[in-house]
């Protein structure tokens, strides 16, 4: 008896695809479900998969991986449909790989994003030179530590849906991004969503659900990497 049982009617039922958390599963098991997934001809989303357990894997070949990020992609992506709907903002360069999580999220499931990076409002005028660009998306998923003060000021700068995802980056009282997390549940900025701390795949599907997008078939075996 196998120690997995992938949900693949999920798409079928909420319109967002499967996808497999590797932290707490071994290299045997990761590698089991990979196997699972190429015997199905099906496309898989790898997530929390660290440079040193991916180059653990009997199967890593056949991935597409990220390590900044550390997802991993079985089959090739969907090409997007139109331009970008997504914009992802990260308030430094150090909350990138959540930024990340998402955008490979997103785009696994055919959905183009913007990346803006490093305009924390602690220098103003880095976000204010990229606004006109922000506000062209239909969302905007804000991805901030310390103490998450660009929530609040760019969710009353747009008319976009706003998602929070507050990251672990800081330190101090900010340490852990706990600080981040109450500033944007706290905010008094209407119109925003707060998902949990580093949490890009959780912003990305929020994303897709407030979008209502058609999302991409399985790919075939034949267009898989080798």
């Amino acid at each position: 008896m196998s120690d997995f049982k992938l949900d693949w009617d999920r798409i079928a039922r909420t319109g967002t695809a499967e996808a497999v958390l590797c932290d707490g599963k071994s290299t045997q098991q990761v590698d089991a479900i990979v196997a699972h997934a190429q015997e199905l001809n099906r496309r898989l989303l790898l997530t929390r998969l660290a440079a040193d357990r991916y180059e653990a894997l009997a199967l890593r070949g056949a991935l597409d991986y990220d390590e900044v990020s550390r997802t991993a992609i079985l089959g090739t992506l969907p090409e997007p449909a139109g331009p970008a709907r997504v914009a992802i903002v990260s308030g430094g360069t150090s909350d990138v790989p959540v930024a990340l999580e998402a955008a490979r999220t997103l785009a696994f499931q055919g959905e183009a994003s913007t990346r803006f990076v490093d305009v924390g409002v602690a220098g103003l005028w880095r976000l204010m030179e990229h606004l006109d660009d922000i506000r062209a998306h239909r969302i905007v998923i804000v991805v901030a530590g310390m103490e998450g003060a660009i929530f609040s000021v760019l969710t009353g700068l747009v008319a976009s849906a706003v998602i929070a995802v507050p990251t672990s980056v800081g330190y101090g009282v900010a340490t852990g991004g706990h600080a981040a997390l109450n500033a944007a549940l706290a905010s008094c900025a209407s119109g925003l969503a707060v998902v949990n701390i580093d949490n890009g795949f959780g912003a990305a599907h929020v994303a897709l659900r407030m979008l209502g997008i058609e999302l991409a078939a399985e790919a075939p075996t034949s267009r898989m990497r080798a």
